[in-house]
């Protein structure tokens, strides 16, 4: 497999991961240990898994990996409705972050049914 770092997937799931920490700079400070750990927590999960998924030697380990971050991807979809929900975030800051959202799941389903149906190890 290649460099993680050359993936369009680890790439814009970066891109959320600082999207998601400048967004929950304004979440109040009485979520920091809550709603705010655990969203960092769900966005820092989807580039690090496709790291960790790509350094693995087997295609079936890879696959497993970058289905563990498209589950976070729809975790951290999940928190941010919530996070509105709860009148933290507003509707209108959700939807900015929603195309990047689609976008990385977008690309993780592209790169998972590569990987399903190519004759790497």
């Amino acid at each position: 497999m290649t460099n993680y770092k050359n993936l369009e997937a680890w790439k814009k799931s970066m891109q959320l991961v600082k999207e998601i920490y400048l967004l929950t700079k304004s979440f109040p400070k009485e979520e920091l240990y809550g709603l705010t750990a655990q969203t960092k927590r769900a966005a820092v999960s989807i580039p690090c898994n496709i790291a960790e998924g790509t350094g693995r030697n087997y295609k079936k380990d890879t696959i497993q990996f970058l289905h563990i971050s498209r589950g976070s991807v729809y975790e951290l979809e999940t928190l941010l409705n919530i996070a509105v929900m709860v009148e933290i975030m507003t509707e209108e800051k959700f939807n900015t972050i929603c195309p990047l959202l689609d976008e990385c799941l977008k690309i993780l389903n592209g790169l998972i049914t590569y990987l399903e149906k190519s004759n790497l190890k």
